[in-house]
């Protein structure tokens, strides 16, 4: 039997044996490049650029709508019916419907009073609004101030209710699902869902409640989440006693995220103009409380309990409305933790409920064979999750490794072009964490360098951009600092 030393793991008699560890290493994985890596590396190319041209003609589709809808289609208030809500001297506020405000919370400490003070100055008859605090917050002294903000609040005359619950069952879907059995709702014909760092103006309802009011088809108005840059130097003045919910500029991270403006403008805004459906954003939307009874109410089984909510609505035939013009302040995370919980949610959430759901949306007879197309294809599995899944494959690992194995070719249509076609309709950035970064950081460092001496397509200089980007992030320069406690 052949004799294998301390210092090898290659038998003596192997072909082309070598004493040296590195030419081990190097004929060994000569060994296995041509049968296994270079077959395996080449079906990965393939998948990854069908994905690339799926995500390529998604949004060159949502790029030529988006342009004709706004070049062409009426705005909403004249597709759909919609007069002014105006106070009437002699009947009072009895033609105001009675709307239910709900604001789900969990240790909110540094938000918690803008929100509550936002919807407390909603121009809206007091008589006919109900505030629902919902906190779930496990700090005993967060809870005591949120209650404390709520009886200040009360003491003015507003209807507002501080709700707890024994256990956080169902998280937030479970505590929307739990607000809405008070005897005190069932009064309520409408509901809006608002996030603890979300500032409504005061005009918010009365622009978007008629739209529920004289189209009963629609189920749902969504507002625009708005990340504005021009407020945060003043809320920045007054940190010491309120966070200002407006932090677009606060940092790297949260300017990275002002990408997330392309959800809002394009893909909701071509939802609503083609389908009369897209995803719920979880807050800043005011539903009809018959339409989530009818799609079955709130659910915990995924942790995107809005976008459940919307599909189920939509199969039932219920119509969605997008005001873009309609906006609602909001926070940007600004912290690691925060954008990892985020997008872990974006991403897996929506893959979990495809799953549960694709039979459901592939059996439904209530909508069109076309919706449901638009919905299983564009909705889910583009957008959701090839969009998801071959952005980070395909440029961080497939490509770097096709430089180390010349005889996968990857086309420079592919590799180039369509990458700088997509990013400037949608740039996708969604760094993960530290550790994670540097070392991806050094791979691709490798890589490129390898790329530099020895390859022939010049990827070096791609490559060499996301290392440095790959190494500002890891090094903890994207984002704000929070001190350990």
């Amino acid at each position: 039997m052949a004799e294998v030393s301390g210092r090898s793991f290659l038998p003596k008699a192997f072909p082309g044996y070598s004493s040296d560890i590195g030419g081990q290493i190097g004929l060994l994985w000569e060994l296995i490049k041509a049968p296994l890596i270079v077959p395996l590396l080449k079906v990965a190319v393939f998948i990854c650029l069908a994905m690339s041209i799926m995500v390529f003609v998604e949004r060159l589709y949502m790029g030529i709508v988006i342009i004709l809808v706004k070049l062409f289609w009426k705005k909403p208030e004249k597709r759909y019916k919609w007069e002014p809500m105006n106070d009437d001297l002699e009947m009072g506020s009895e033609t105001f419907p009675k709307v239910l405000v709900q604001i789900p919370m969990f240790n909110e400490k540094e938000v918690y009073k803008i929100s509550i003070g936002a919807a407390c100055n909603l121009a809206w008859p007091s008589d006919r609004l109900v505030i629902q605090v919902l906190d779930d917050s496990t700090d005993l002294l967060v809870k005591d101030m949120v209650e404390r903000e709520c009886i200040r609040w009360a003491s003015k005359g507003i209807n507002i209710r501080y709700q707890i619950r024994q256990s956080r069952g169902g998280y937030k879907a479970g505590a929307l699902k739990e607000g809405l059995t008070h005897d005190y709702v069932k009064d309520c014909e409408y509901v809006v869902i608002f996030d603890a760092d979300f500032r409504p103006e005061p005009d918010f309802l009365r622009r978007a409640v008629p739209f529920l009011i004289h189209n009963t088809d629609i189920a749902l108005v969504q507002a625009r989440w708005r990340f504005d840059m021009g407020e945060i130097l003043m809320g920045k003045m007054r940190y010491l006693v309120e966070i200002f919910a407006v932090n677009a500029d606060e940092c790297l991270l949260t300017r990275m995220q002002e990408m997330l403006d392309y959800h809002f403008t394009v893909e909701q805004e071509v939802g609503s103009a083609t389908h009369a459906f897209f995803g719920f954003n979880g807050t800043g939307g005011i539903w009809r409380i018959a339409a989530i009874n009818d799609a079955g109410g709130w659910k915990d089984r995924t942790t995107v309990e809005d976008m459940d909510l919307a599909v189920r609505a939509g199969l039932k035939g219920w119509k969605f409305l997008y005001l873009g013009d309609l906006q609602v302040k909001s926070e940007l995370p600004s912290t690691f933790k925060a954008f990892r919980f985020q997008q872990h949610r974006w991403s897996c959430g929506p893959a979990n409920l495809f799953r549960k759901m694709v039979m459901e949306i592939a059996m439904n007879k209530k909508v069109t064979l076309y919706k449901k197309f638009y919905v299983i294809y564009s909705f889910f599995i583009v957008r959701k999750l090839v969009a998801h899944m071959f952005t980070f494959f395909f440029y961080c690992v497939v490509l770097p490794l096709a430089i180390l194995v010349p005889e996968v070719e990857v086309p420079k249509w592919g590799s180039i072009y369509l990458p700088c076609i997509i990013t400037a309709l949608n740039s996708v950035g969604t760094p993960r964490i530290q550790v994670h970064e540097l070392g991806f950081a050094m791979f691709l460092f490798i890589c490129g360098c390898y790329d530099f001496l020895y390859g022939k397509n010049k990827y070096f200089v791609y490559l060499f951009l996301q290392v440095i980007t790959f190494t500002i992030t890891g090094l903890g320069y994207v984002g704000t600092i929070v001190p350990s406690s």
